[in-house]
């Protein structure tokens, strides 16, 4: 049960449950021809019960006044679902609509298109451990791997501030990867990425990045936010000499991704419907058995204590109310 106190010392007063032992609390009457009675097993058991109850009073008391309560501790569960780390892009551009300009009137921007979808897709993921990333010109922690859902939608309701530079993808995927190094293997585990741009990676961090996506068997999401006009992640240049990172960063991003030698899926967004469709396709897919231990925290029991001594004694006053005086 994992149960500790605060006051230890507290605990000693447990050697007044001994008391009713001794005492039953009850006026006795001498009776000269008691002992020519025959044995009453109900009248034994009842003087037991109320000496059991008032030790019990006693013991509630106790454990009550030394703080009796749970420690925090983990609970393994047994669900369907994935480890899934949300990293999301917080550029400039986001706060932008998907025709490419400031919201107005019923336009929604992408970052509150992705923010209202992704709440709704951690509603229905009620099994996964999820933790949140951000990244811009560098890498932003939000929320770690974790079961409470409540957390995670609130790190989510969070990221509603201004968007800040550019984008750095590169150090956002090292991040989002680092979330998975203390975690065990078992069922999906996803870094699903929502952004409306890509950066050149150099070769460096290229080459850190198959190793890390490999050694711990990570699959990705990406979700690519269009901008109406702008170069998707399918489209081929027309110029020769734009074929290459930094002219067609989203299509040699998608190209590294593909390279990658894991589980990869790209989704292409225009509008909030097709981020809408996207998602719900990854909340599809991801539905695997999942092991994950449960963090309960703390419980202070000493209200428990008190209540259960309260109705103990109110039990044994309301027995004493209905002795017989002779």
């Amino acid at each position: 049960m994992n149960l500790a106190v605060d006051t230890p010392w507290l605990l000693t007063g447990l050697l007044l449950m001994l008391l009713p032992l001794f005492n039953s609390g009850m006026r006795s009457s001498p009776n000269a021809y008691l002992i020519l009675l025959p044995a009453d097993p109900v009248s034994t058991s009842l003087s037991w019960g109320l000496r059991l109850l008032a030790m019990s009073a006693i013991a509630a008391l106790v454990l009550g006044m030394a703080g009796l309560h749970r420690t925090e501790h983990s609970i393994e569960r047994i669900g369907h679902g994935a480890h899934i780390v949300l990293l999301l892009d917080r550029s400039n551009s986001m706060d932008n609509s998907f025709a490419g300009r400031a919201p107005n009137g019923g336009e929604e921007s992408k970052a509150s298109a992705a923010r209202r979808l992704l709440t709704d897709f951690v509603k229905q993921r009620q099994s996964d451990l999820i933790g949140i990333a951000e990244y811009s010109t560098a890498p932003l922690f939000v929320m770690p791997l974790t079961e409470n859902k409540q957390a995670v939608q609130a790190a989510i309701a969070a990221t509603a501030t201004p968007a800040l530079a550019y984008t750095h993808v590169s150090k956002g995927l090292g991040m989002a990867l680092s979330f998975f190094q203390q975690q065990s293997v078992t069922g999906s585990r996803v870094v699903l990425l929502v952004s409306d741009g890509a950066a050149a990676i150099d070769p460096d961090s290229e080459q850190k990045l198959r190793e890390w996506f490999k050694q711990q068997q990570i699959g990705l999401y990406w979700i690519f936010l269009r901008t109406a006009n702008s170069p998707g992640i399918y489209d081929q240049p027309d110029d020769p000499r734009d074929d290459n990172a930094q002219a067609m960063p989203e299509l040699y991003l998608h190209k590294f991704f593909s390279s990658l030698g894991i589980p990869y899926q790209a989704y292409q967004a225009e509008s909030p419907d097709a981020l809408k469709q996207a998602i719900a396709d990854i909340n599809r897919l991801e539905n695997l058995p999942l092991h994950y231990l449960e963090r309960l925290p703390k419980r202070d029991l000493t209200g428990e204590c008190y209540g259960l001594a309260s109705a103990l004694l109110l039990i044994l006053l309301a027995v004493k109310f209905c002795e017989v005086r002779l």
